[in-house]
């Protein structure tokens, strides 16, 4: 039987991009790259046990990751027990597909660790700010971003999931997160049972950048963006139909404008001063 050949580097960029960059024959990217170029989120899963083995071997490419200032402000708490797994999906109610996941994952950002380290040593944390929270949350999140990497590569499927954070301090609770630790991402992780789809996404014009910001002619591509989505890769129903009925040629701008004209997880910020963080 003749096996379909792997789409090139290229064909994927098309797909995801309408300015796609050309990618030369000459240039030596792999198999890293084409699965990272080709990812997409994954809710379905075969019945299959991914080993405790390889999960620690992705845990540990995650953490090979950078880490601002090599504070390692980041852990994954893996859930094993079913209980547990079943509370955790019972805060994401809209995901149900999270329960049946073959593995779920809980990246936190910590920043409990370096300020132990300043108690045993009696020396002062002199950095008692925002800062503090927002360099832990890009150590986990580039964590995250690295494990899904490292999965996906090797043929495993990824979904994160902010949901969590609906629920932060029950989620806190339950995973028993002391001061200074929180919740930043689930992910869930399995076999795929079935190919993942390669979003479209904005174009690189207005995403990537020389020398200093732009936002020239933002609103004419974003408007040929929405209309090329709405054709090639429409959504399965529109949002809050209730509110603002249906509309033709519903695309990405339309889809992300209902889901934050409601408000969603207006009490982080509590939650986070609760867990012992300084925002100013």
């Amino acid at each position: 039987m003749t096996q379909n050949p792997k789409p090139t580097l290229q064909q994927i960029f098309a797909a995801r991009y309408s300015d796609a960059p050309e990618v030369s024959a000459a240039v030596p990217f792999g198999d890293a790259l084409r699965s990272m170029a080709a990812r997409g989120s994954c809710r379905a899963f075969l019945d299959k046990v991914v080993p405790a083995e390889f999960l620690e071997i992705l845990c540990a490419a995650a953490f090979a990751s950078p880490t601002k200032s090599d504070l390692q402000q980041r852990d994954i708490i893996l859930l094993q027990s079913p209980e547990v797994r079943s509370r955790l999906a019972a805060f994401v109610p809209s995901q149900p597909w999270v329960a049946d996941a073959p593995v779920i994952a809980i990246f936190c950002g910590n920043n409990r660790r370096q300020r132990l380290i300043h108690e045993w040593q009696e020396i002062p944390f002199a950095n008692d700010h925002l800062d503090a929270f927002f360099n832990a949350v890009a150590d986990a999140a580039i964590a995250l971003g690295a494990f899904v990497t490292a999965a996906e590569a090797v043929g495993l499927g990824c979904c994160p999931i902010s949901a969590v954070r609906n629920e932060a301090a029950a989620v806190s609770e339950l995973l028993a997160l002391p001061q200074h630790v929180f919740p930043l991402a689930g992910l869930v992780v399995g076999y795929p049972s079935k190919p993942v789809v390669i979003s479209k996404r904005l174009p690189l014009a207005v995403t990537r950048h020389f020398d200093r910001y732009s936002e020239d002619g933002l609103e004419g591509v974003v408007r040929a963006y929405d209309r090329n989505r709405a054709e090639v890769q429409p959504y399965a129903q529109q949002r809050l139909m209730n509110l603002f009925g249906t509309k033709e040629n519903y695309g990405w701008s339309d889809e992300k404008t209902r889901q934050y004209s409601q408000k969603e997880r207006a009490e982080f910020g509590e939650y986070i001063r609760a867990q012992g963080f300084n925002l100013e």
